[in-house]
């Protein structure tokens, strides 16, 4: 028995020493490789342990999150709201104790204007459908006003679009495709889609990248394809179009978008044959025209004098020539891939852009007309009422449904190796997201927040969100004190020409 105790004894003993000799050589290695290269100053001035810099650079990304960021700090989601959609998420209550971790006095603040008189549950309304293009051949009386934002097949991983498809059905909101076309996978469970038309137009494109209408009126003969969305810009890279790793880009993928497999999918950075404001409604009105759906334009606000000249146009054509709908993106927008000059600086926020085209719409009488979609970093109850206080009829999202899926913002989207399987290709991570639970999460999601824009709708004493106006909210200024939102941004007067077009009580 001790013989063989002190055979196993050596046989370690001679592992531990070949292991450590290899940890040895290893660092041998990288010691001669650090001190003749000249591509990096830290590693050649400090071989081998110069190399713990980039592995640290790599790591902060995790640890802030966990150990070092406070709760309200953190970019470009805060461990508060993620959260609050964790929770929500799982069906948790989502009351909290003892004080609000919110610091309610900087500049830009909204707070709700609560009601001595709060609506009684018992005289709660229930949201009602909204139609969205009367003047089409299949107007879309839209149920939720909450719905999933754009996100393609693509840069979101099958699983994911599946458990958004099933979610989506479930809380009965619709679902974007986002620009990389319309998948089994965004079919199979029933739900709303909203069918994005990017600039490569991909799923409806001939080889040159045109439109095709056949391939438009296929994608139109799918009941669940409720609209059709023109996409113009994004808000985190407006003046660019989509960007798709060549590594994203399966067999499957390529299929569906009509490209090369395998190889980066970059789209324009606009339509090639829309250059002016009679040709974007022209475009408009064919797309209508071959899909019967209705048809409407997602663009992120900047320069905005045309969308002034576009009213004046719809006039001049007739009301039914104007969009159906306009999705607004904030310039602090997400995606999966952007060059970080046009994510960090170009294109208005939604606090800015919302008022302005709401009211630009109001002044031309085409408010009733036009339906108003927010998009952008609206993942909580107080971020969506804020959108509907201010002009938004529909709020769309699409980071709020990743954290719903797991995402913990790894910050990882524009490579393949997403760490819960939201964003990657790769099967081994894809398998840690399940659709069958994950689509429970998501409706989840959907369905506690509306309630809890509910609550805040109840609480400033209206029936139902869509109920809430400006007067509801006040904005907290540099002194401290707060304004009415209709102060800072009061309605316009309706120019007299077109008051004949009738602009209803829509934010």
């Amino acid at each position: 028995m001790s013989d063989n105790i002190l055979g196993v004894l050596s046989t370690l003993t001679y592992v531990f020493v070949f292991f450590l000799g290899l940890a040895f050589l290893a660092i041998a290695v990288m010691f001669i490789i650090d001190i003749t290269q000249s591509g990096d100053a830290v590693r050649r001035n400090y071989p081998v342990i110069g190399r713990f810099r980039s592995l640290f650079t790599e790591l902060g990304e995790f640890f802030r999150q966990y150990f070092f960021a406070m709760d309200r700090e953190e970019m470009p989601f805060n461990r508060a709201e993620r959260d609050w959609v964790a929770r929500a998420a799982k069906g948790k209550d989502n009351t909290i104790a003892f004080g609000s971790t919110k610091n309610l006095h900087p500049a830009g603040t909204p707070i709700f204007v609560n009601c001595p008189f709060p609506t009684m549950k018992k005289d709660a309304a229930k949201t009602q459908p909204m139609t969205i293009g009367p003047y089409c051949d299949k107007p879309y009386a839209a149920p939720s006003f909450f719905n999933i934002s754009g996100m393609s097949f693509g840069a979101l991983s099958q699983p994911a679009v599946q458990a958004l498809s099933h979610g989506a059905k479930i809380a009965g909101c619709w679902m974007n495709t986002g620009e990389g076309g319309v998948s089994q996978y965004h079919l199979e469970s029933g739900c709303d889609i909203v069918f994005q038309m990017g600039t490569a137009k991909y799923g409806v494109r001939n080889l040159d990248g045109s439109l095709s209408d056949a391939k438009l009126r296929e994608v139109a003969t799918h009941e669940q394809v409720r609209m059709i969305e023109i996409k113009l810009s994004q808000g985190a890279k407006p003046g660019k179009g989509g960007i798709l790793p060549g590594e994203k880009v399966t067999a499957q993928i390529a299929e569906i978008r009509g490209i090369a497999e395998g190889e980066d999918s970059i789209s324009p950075n606009r339509h090639p044959e829309i250059n002016n404001i009679d040709q974007l409604l022209d475009f408009i009105a064919h797309v209508r025209k071959v899909s019967g759906k209705p048809t409407g334009i997602k663009a992120v606000v900047g320069a905005y004098g045309w969308i002034e000249e576009m009213c004046v146009k719809i006039h001049e054509r007739g009301i039914e020539s104007a969009p159906d709908f306009f999705t607004l993106d904030s310039g602090d927008g997400g995606t999966g891939a952007a060059p970080m000059a046009l994510m960090d600086n170009v294109g208005l926020t939604l606090h800015e852009s919302l008022p302005m085209l709401s009211d630009i719409f109001h002044k031309y009488g085409l408010r009733d007309r036009i339906r108003i979609i927010a998009s952008g970093k609206r993942i909580t109850p107080s971020d969506a009422a804020w959108a509907i206080c201010v002009g938004a009829d529909f709020v769309n999202v699409a980071r709020g449904f990743m954290f719903s899926l797991g995402c913990i913002q790894a910050l990882k989207c524009n490579k393949n190796t997403c760490p819960t399987g939201v964003t990657t290709h790769n099967p081994r991570l894809q398998k840690g997201l399940d659709p069958d639970n994950k689509k429970a999460k998501v409706a989840n999601y959907a369905l506690n927040l509306i309630h809890e824009v509910e609550v805040i709708a109840h609480s400033c004493g209206v029936d139902e969100p869509r109920g809430l106006r400006r007067k509801h909210i006040r904005i907290v200024q540099d002194d401290g004190q707060s304004i009415p939102m209709d102060v800072l941004h009061p309605r316009p007067e309706v120019l007299e020409r077109y008051r004949s077009s009738g602009v209803g009580e829509a934010g």
